[in-house]
């Protein structure tokens, strides 16, 4: 069984809109390489665009605290903010890649039953033996996914570390702290 179906947020982090679409990923999501990809490359938009949206993020504290309503350094609230927005996309771009990771795991798992119990037809075995490596190339292609995460993870942390060069994210938030210490380590 493959793992829980993730519903994911809004891409209104990356492109905002007035009506943010929320996205359902489903095994059928999985199986279309192009479709995945595509998603993921919605999700990296972030990140692709990370030191403009420091500019923006900074420029928008700095208006707050024109006006007396900014809570800190605005450097601070920008670095925070943005950081927040990394870890949330890193988070949604995982559970993706997990649970297609799943999803193609455990049709490689039928077909190789399939295969087995196959023992009269080799017209049948053949067939169940090309679907199982059509699913095994997209195991691949969905594992390499996670190699660029770790790249592009990599990237966007050496972005914001140029930007926030003293921030920290909080003792008190073990998740963020995971992620940095992840992110840190290139992993």
């Amino acid at each position: 069984m493959p793992p829980q179906q993730p519903q994911l947020g809004s891409l209104a982090i990356q492109a905002p809109s007035l009506a943010p679409k929320t996205v359902h990923v489903s095994a059928s999501t999985c199986h279309d390489l192009s479709l995945f990809k595509d998603l993921l490359k919605e999700y990296r938009r972030l990140d692709d665009s990370i030191t403009m949206r420091l500019n923006r993020t900074t420029a928008q504290f700095r208006d707050r605290d024109r006006l007396g309503l900014g809570k800190g350094s605005v450097e601070d609230e920008a670095c925070t903010q943005i950081w927040r927005e990394l870890v949330a996309n890193w988070k949604r771009r995982t559970e993706i890649v997990d649970y297609c990771v799943g999803v193609v795991d455990q049709s490689m798992e039928g077909k190789r039953m399939a295969l087995d119990a196959e023992t009269e037809d080799p017209a049948a075995q053949r067939r169940i033996q090309g679907a199982l490596y059509a699913d095994e190339v997209k195991r691949n292609q969905v594992h390499n996914e996670l190699v660029v995460e770790q790249i592009v993870r990599k990237r966007s942390l050496d972005a914001f570390r140029s930007r926030c060069k003293y921030f920290e994210p909080p003792l008190t938030d073990a998740d963020a702290r995971k992620w940095w210490d992840a992110a840190r380590a290139g992993r």
